[in-house]
């Protein structure tokens, strides 16, 4: 028996993106399922591959070709501060950055190409400074129709 367009559904999760980020903060906080270490300066921190590809472009090149099952990066000349700032930006979708720490952490986030903190042809804007205590990242939204 075939179906016709008429028979179709179109089913929607309602809070889909808060239970996306909600699931993402639990993996990060749980250390759920983590598949990479990264290593900045002298320490250490997990991931996951998943999480990276999806916010670099960078990140998603460099697993592709390496597709080792738990691989380690070594990521020479990035800060581990800068690094955990990055990270907590891809799982959590915000980040507070020390003013101090600005150029740096953005100057990582442009050689990382992470999505939402840099300009890119595709898909991206420039990040939105809020003055607060801590300076606050917000990336401007551009909704598409899928």
């Amino acid at each position: 028996m075939s179906s016709n367009v008429s028979d179709s559904f179109c089913l929607r999760w309602n809070d889909f993106q808060t239970n996306i980020s909600g699931a993402f903060r639990a993996l990060q906080d749980d250390a759920d399922f983590f598949d990479v270490t990264l290593v900045c300066e002298d320490n250490q921190i997990q991931a996951h591959k998943v999480i990276l590809s999806a916010c670099s472009p960078f990140f998603r090149s460099v697993l592709k070709r390496n597709p080792h099952q738990h691989p380690l990066l070594y990521l020479k000349g990035v800060r581990f501060s800068s690094m955990l700032s990055i990270l907590n930006f891809m799982y959590l979708g915000e980040t507070n950055v020390a003013q101090d720490d600005l150029n740096s952490f953005l100057a990582v986030a442009e050689d990382l190409k992470v999505r939402g903190l840099i300009q890119s042809d595709r898909d991206m804007v420039n990040p939105i400074l809020k003055n607060s205590k801590n300076v606050s990242q917000t990336p401007r939204k551009r909704q598409r129709d899928l």
